[in-house]
């Protein structure tokens, strides 16, 4: 078995650092045996961390991002409660059908692909839905690279009595979360996005008021694999035994939060920044613009307006062919309308900016889109020396 070398810059998963590779590689032992709890430990303390959060109930749900924002709702719902979620993308879009698959009602923010969800949306919902149980929100939508505000919403919310659920999947590690301080009762992330650490894991966090809210539940979480009841003793001091942890991944999240931790958080918020930033003036100068709206755009995750005329898988597939550079392509009304060009973890660096660039020089002529070369790695060049 022998994958090819990639430059990953889509929306996941990104670059992985060797130092998270060799934690994979170190000898197995079991989930239960007292150097793994003290393992568990440190991972723990390592993603409140991550997330500004002093959450007890901190922890890595065994399973993939979209595991992590399944267990946030099906802990915290029950069949007849209400559900209000912003959608403006794909993943809204799966908050929303996993909160009828629990049978609750659902109520839905909507805004057009690319746009953030109005907080004042937010709280006519709220005024229009006083038993509301929770608000769930994307903070930021992988499918369009909007990136939600979340600090006035938290305290609408909160005034309401009703829970705050953030996804976080391509934010955590990449842009400020602050769980605490913008009052967030549940949030998940992902492991394969700005952490760099390889697809597997979704961190969750829950807060006091959220764990409140499970424990009064009338009815059993319709999940069992993801029942926080059971799950939070295996967490907690108990160490019930629910289900085998993936002892090897968790190792790869425990080294790459440790590398997270060594950079610090304001420090590697500022390169994602910076990059991000290099990138879109690069863009620019090619005449490619941000799809997702001016004030609003993903450090971590830039759509791109594919140009008029312009073979949008074909210039993906020229990318991959020639230069083994990933981009992804659009999702849904954005399909064949937009690149995404992930900067995230360890894939958010100067050199795949400049790369990414150079790249798109060469190829955009042959399908038909003219550009000066030179133009998009100079200019991006100029962002970076500022």
């Amino acid at each position: 078995m022998t994958p090819p070398v990639r430059i990953l810059l889509g929306p996941g998963p990104s670059a992985v650092h060797p130092r998270v590779l060799r934690a994979m590689s170190m000898p197995v032992i079991g989930h239960l045996d007292p150097v793994f709890i003290e393992i568990m430990e440190e991972t723990m303390r390592l993603l409140r961390a991550t997330f500004l959060t002093r959450n007890q109930l901190t922890f890595p749900i065994s399973a993939t991002g979209s595991a992590g924002m399944e267990a946030c709702l099906v802990n915290l719902l029950e069949p007849g409660d209400t559900a209000i979620v912003g959608v403006n993308g794909v993943f809204g879009g799966r908050m929303a059908d996993i909160v009828e698959r629990c049978g609750a009602t659902l109520i839905k923010v909507e805004a057009p692909w690319g746009r953030i969800i109005d907080p004042a949306d937010v709280q006519r919902a709220l005024q229009q839905h006083p038993g509301a149980k929770l608000v769930a929100l994307v903070h930021a939508e992988t499918s369009t690279g909007a990136w939600q505000p979340m600090e006035d919403i938290g305290r609408l919310v909160r005034n309401a009595g009703a829970l705050l659920v953030a996804d976080t999947v391509t934010s955590l590690g990449g842009c400020p979360v602050r769980v605490d301080e913008w009052l967030i009762d549940a949030c998940y992330s992902g492991t394969q996005k700005c952490l760099s650490c390889p697809p597997g894991l979704s961190p969750v966090t829950f807060g006091p008021r959220a764990i409140e809210v499970l424990h009064r539940r009338k009815t059993k979480v319709q999940s069992w694999y993801l029942d926080l009841t059971m799950i939070e003793r295996y967490w907690g001091a108990d160490r019930v035994y629910h289900h085998t942890a993936p002892i090897s991944m968790i190792y790869a999240l425990l080294e790459a939060l440790r590398l997270v931790e060594e950079e610090g958080l304001d420090a590697r918020w500022r390169r994602h920044e910076r990059n991000h930033h290099a990138l879109k003036a690069g863009l620019a100068a090619l005449n490619l613009p941000l799809a997702s709206q001016e004030g609003h755009q993903l450090w971590t995750l830039n759509s791109v307006r594919v140009p008029d005329g312009v073979d949008d898988a074909g210039v993906r597939q020229a990318l991959l062919n020639e230069f083994s550079i990933e981009i992804g392509a659009g999702l849904g009304p954005l399909r064949g309308k937009t690149w995404r060009i992930g900067l995230m973890g360890e894939s958010s660096t100067e050199a795949n900016v400049l790369l990414v660039l150079l790249a798109l020089e060469r190829l955009l002529p042959r399908f038909g889109h003219q550009v000066a070369a030179g133009t998009g790695v100079a200019a991006a060049a100029a962002a970076l020396a500022n």
